[in-house]
């Protein structure tokens, strides 16, 4: 049973980046080509739930396309 509270890390730095900016999780899944990045993916990373490197990556740059902002993944996540 322990096993999902390895999984969650609570909320993550990149749920207040988005907040602030007014983001909603459309707006980073529009930002890839279509599949690249689900709107379940996006809602995961922001409540903390634990994702793959290459997920975290997809977030990554959808959230560096769509504020024109160079964030890294130390910004977006704390684990």
């Amino acid at each position: 049973m322990n096993d999902g509270n390895e999984r969650n890390f609570g909320p993550q730095p990149i749920a207040g980046i988005m907040t602030k900016l007014n983001l909603k999780p459309h707006d980073l899944v529009a930002a890839l080509p279509p599949q690249q990045l689900t709107h379940k993916m996006v809602s995961r990373a922001c409540k903390g739930r634990k994702l793959t490197d290459k997920s975290k990556s997809k977030v990554l740059i959808a959230l560096n396309l769509v504020t024109k902002k160079n964030y890294a993944l130390s910004d977006l996540f704390n684990y």
